[in-house]
């Protein structure tokens, strides 16, 4: 299954966020097995970099990206999905590039702890939680 997996729930994973690290280090996992093909924008590298090299240091976010090129495919930021984004409308442009990187990545599902950030189509938008009991991985 194709997903999509925003920037919160990496970085749940990569700082180790209560309480919300164990169901997006289960959604890691699933990717990391090749259980779920996922994939992040890539945008989500560059803003996991600066974080984790703010808060954790260089090699600390060095190696998050390894983590995250090992584990995940990124959707290439392209002029169409900016544009999409400039011209959504969306409360928060960050949220605008992670949704139409989702479409472009012809993702089944969104998986995001702010779904209410979302529209609901064309792709469904599920929580970690959500997303794990809606599809038997809990």
């Amino acid at each position: 299954m194709r997903v999509f997996v925003d920037t919160n729930v990496i970085l749940d994973v990569l700082a180790e966020r209560k309480p919300f690290y164990a169901d997006s280090v289960d959604i890691w996992t699933l990717a990391e097995s090749g259980r779920l093909d996922a994939s992040i924008a890539a945008i989500s590298f560059t803003n996991c970099w600066y974080l984790i090299r703010r808060h954790a240091g260089r090699r600390n976010a060095d190696r998050a990206l390894q983590l995250l090129r090992d584990v995940f495919t990124p959707v290439d930021l392209t002029a169409q999905i900016l544009n999409q984004a400039i011209d959504a409308g969306f409360e928060d442009f960050e949220d605008a590039v992670q949704f139409h990187s989702a479409v472009q990545a012809r993702a089944r599902c969104l998986v995001t702890r702010n779904a209410d950030h979302f529209p609901r189509t064309p792709l469904s938008v599920l929580t970690p939680a959500e997303f794990l009991a809606a599809h038997s991985f809990k």
